[in-house]
């Protein structure tokens, strides 16, 4: 399974994530209002946002969501926490610039991943922050379904302040 692929849409590019993406990568994500709605609602913090750069790296699954247009990095998401008993994989870690908000930038950046990690597995699993009612509504809008009573990723870690959404193949 290819968990940092290149995908190319009208908007967005889609790219694995590099180390001298840092500075732009900081740029699109330190924006307090990103992350107001977030479990980790400080996370736009220099040391906090450094931390969650490098697990984006470290996790092979990392991924740069650069707008087509200007060429400028926007945001970022990842493919992480493969479950091959079940069948599944995360989408997740996903923000956008706030100038990207919106729905567009959003629904595309989702359908080019679950195009994408669909040809490998049958479901792809969101955990959203419980309160974040802004990305709650996002995932239901691109046909998230709510499981009810789970809180935990593919590989047992457990979220309790977090809800989990699933996407199965063909349903998209």
């Amino acid at each position: 399974m290819d968990r940092q692929p290149v995908l190319d849409g009208e908007l967005v590019t889609i790219r694995p994530l590099r180390p001298e993406d840092w500075d732009a990568f900081q740029a699109a994500g330190s924006d307090p209002l990103i992350w107001e709605l977030h479990p980790v609602p400080e996370r736009w913090q220099p040391a906090n946002f450094r931390r969650f750069f490098e697990e984006a790296l470290a996790c092979g699954g990392g991924l740069a969501i650069i707008e087509r247009a200007s060429g400028r990095l926007i945001g970022s998401s990842r493919y992480d926490a493969h479950d091959p008993a079940n069948d599944e994989v995360e989408i997740g870690w996903t923000f956008l610039a706030r100038a990207f908000w919106g729905g567009t930038y959003n629904r595309e950046v989702k359908r080019l991943m679950l195009a994408h990690i669909h040809r490998f597995v049958g479901t792809a699993v969101f955990l959203v922050g419980a309160q974040n009612f802004r990305s709650r509504r996002a995932m239901e809008k691109i046909g998230g379904t709510l499981i009810e009573g789970r809180h935990h990723r593919g590989n047992g870690d457990v979220f309790p302040d977090h809800v989990v959404y699933a996407i199965r193949r063909g349903a998209a």
